[in-house]
């Protein structure tokens, strides 16, 4: 009866081990320059044009979103300036209108992202909607949603 069995072919092994030392560095070798990382950046900062410019933008309808792609800067840096400037915000949603359609869009069996998109609006305010409606969601698969109540 053999002891070893699988392991008494080591060349393979020895091989494979003496092809990895020699990628190491030598003991010899200089230590190598840390790693070089990218400052952080500054935010891109407007001038009293661009900030005029887009709050009158915004005041003419333009959604933070819409001017965040215009001025390459972060939603949340347009929501800053105009809160900075005093500039009243509008409370984005849907109106009692709106979340009858999403109903009878969602019903139809659009996704909540595509009910979204032709509303305006991010699939987690549709969503939310449909749930203060009680209406049952679907999973990803297009499948009633199972609450965990119901796992009985």
């Amino acid at each position: 009866m053999e002891v070893r069995g699988p392991y008494s072919n080591i060349k393979d092994q020895v091989r494979a081990l003496e092809e990895l030392h020699e990628k190491l560095p030598s003991l010899d070798a200089p230590e190598p320059s840390s790693i070089k990382r990218d400052r952080p950046r500054r935010a891109r900062q407007l001038g009293a044009d661009q900030i005029e410019q887009l709050i009158a933008d915004y005041q003419s309808g333009a959604t933070v979103y819409q001017l965040g792609d215009r001025f390459s800067i972060e939603r949340r840096t347009v929501s800053n300036i105009l809160h900075r400037h005093g500039v009243p915000m509008r409370r984005r949603g849907l109106s009692p209108d709106q979340i009858d359609d999403a109903i009878h869009l969602y019903n139809l069996g659009w996704s909540l992202g595509r009910v979204g998109q032709h509303l305006g609006v991010a699939h987690t305010t549709v969503l939310a909607k449909l749930r203060e409606r009680g209406i049952p969601t679907r999973d990803a698969h297009g499948r009633p949603r199972v609450e965990a109540g119901d796992l009985r």
